[in-house]
């Protein structure tokens, strides 16, 4: 999440998230919060560290979820979300709907869950049972079934009430194709943005505020039959929130893409939170919203499937791709104020444990 004056919001010149300077290597060699904003200095450990440990094809382009031999795919997430109960949800429904969304927005139909748990010594029974029953019910709700895990218990201080670590597998039905991405094709977000952030924020009770804001956390299956519908790319808008998602996404394109600031659908109570603590809404994270980009022909077909959902209603064409504005691999957002503004992917943690 990225912080900054109200007064720059719309700056027209800004080409980094406010607040989010490079952060110096430590010296010392040990690990930061910095690298859990699924921004640019997560994807250098990655390459640094994971790639570079891991010879397998299967990690060369770091997918949401691998696409294994006979049309298996595979993942797997981490959840430290604090506090563990949040306006909308809980621990126990982010690591089910977390792990189904990266299946589905890599165009995979969730079968089966392990769940494995760290819990801290002293946690309440009762907190445990909740989260439990949490599980159960968006494990359900989502169609898929809890098949295999494990349980640890560390010593009281070695971790933090509850740690869950969930893998997923499922069925592949499509495949992304960013190669058949070209200009004028559409970007589309499937509803508000920025509620599970904001939820997780305000539940610590830090800045002693009270909002109406909820988390969004919830299942993207709905989203599957939109792959037959022409669908070329879909990424589930979590860590990093849509610009760092967007940018990823230039990076590997030989054009640009362009939103429209106009466009992007926010809540009200979102919209009020972040000019009163001066957030930028583009880079908070979601755990029930995607971002897709859809050949211009077929962008109206598939909008129209996603309003007539209950979890789509919001849904809006933001952007396109382009061939003119700006140079190939940059994200530009045109902003209300009619300037034209570079976006950068997040490179610093201002709320870690989001998920």
């Amino acid at each position: 999440m990225s912080a900054r004056p109200k007064s720059e919001a719309r700056s027209a010149k800004r080409t980094r998230p406010p607040g989010a300077a490079q952060a110096p290597a430590d010296p010392g060699g040990r690990i930061s919060l910095e690298l859990g904003s699924g921004g640019r200095l997560m994807r250098e450990f990655l390459r640094t560290h994971i790639l570079g440990s891991f010879r397998s094809p299967l990690l060369r382009n770091l997918p949401d979820a691998a696409h294994l031999p006979r049309e298996t795919a595979l993942t797997t997430d981490g959840y430290v979300v604090d506090p563990i109960f949040f306006p909308g949800g809980d621990i126990g429904s982010l690591c089910v709907n977390g792990t189904v969304n990266d299946l589905v927005v890599s165009g995979a139909v969730p079968e089966h869950l392990s769940v494995s748990m760290i819990l801290e010594e002293g946690l309440p029974e009762k907190d445990l049972a909740r989260v439990l029953a949490s599980i159960a019910r968006a494990a359900a709700g989502a169609g898929v079934q809890v098949a295999t895990g494990d349980t640890k218990v560390v010593r009281r201080g070695q971790a933090d009430k509850l740690f869950i670590v969930t893998s997923g597998v499922g069925r592949v039905v499509a495949r992304p194709e960013t190669r058949r991405i070209r200009p004028g094709d559409a970007v589309i977000v499937t509803g508000t943005l920025g509620e599970h952030s904001l939820a997780v924020l305000l539940a610590r009770g830090d800045f002693n505020l009270r909002s109406a804001v909820k988390s969004d956390c919830a299942p993207l299956g709905f989203l599957l039959p939109l792959w037959k519908q022409g669908v070329l790319w879909m990424r589930d808008v979590t860590r990093g929130g849509l610009a760092t998602n967007l940018c990823e996404l230039a990076e590997k394109l030989p054009y640009s893409i362009l939103v429209e600031e106009e466009r992007i659908p926010l809540s009200r109570p979102v919209r009020g939170a972040c000019e009163l603590l001066g957030i930028d809404p583009l880079y908070l994270a979601c755990e029930g919203r995607a971002v897709m980009v859809v050949p211009e022909k077929k962008a109206g077909a598939v909008l129209h499937a996603l309003v007539r959902h209950p979890q789509g209603r919001k849904a809006a064409v933001i952007g396109r791709i382009e061939r003119k504005a700006g140079r190939p691999g940059e994200l530009l957002l045109a902003t209300q104020a009619g300037g034209l503004r570079k976006l950068e992917p997040l490179t610093s943690e201002l709320l870690p444990r989001i998920c």
